[in-house]
């Protein structure tokens, strides 16, 4: 008995695992701007997909930037506007580029 509830345990874990992999990230383009900007500012940072093979990470705040991180305007492209501001993303600050 114990050998099959071991099993059964192991398909659980394999089908949750293969689930979160099958996930997408929504698509900006299929979206309108306000419903981009609604996402971001909802969940606070979310990566989305800008077309069939690219994505990036926005975020609402600088809050979700890592150390080292600011928020600098994010743009997408979405089925309303060639450019919206959907929110920021977090770009690296140059430390020690001065003379």
């Amino acid at each position: 008995m114990k050998h099959m509830e071991r099993v059964c345990a192991a398909i659980g874990f394999i089908s949750i695992g293969s689930g979160a992999m099958a996930q997408s990230h929504p698509l900006t383009t299929a979206m309108a701007c306000h419903q981009a900007q609604g996402l971001v500012a909802a969940q606070g940072a979310v990566v989305l997909n800008t077309s069939a093979t690219t994505y990036d990470r926005y975020v609402s705040s600088g809050a979700y930037c890592g150390l080292g991180e600011v928020p600098g305007p994010g743009w997408a492209r979405t089925k309303d506007v060639s450019q919206c501001l959907v929110g920021s993303r977090c770009v690296s600050v140059s430390r020690g580029s001065g003379p």
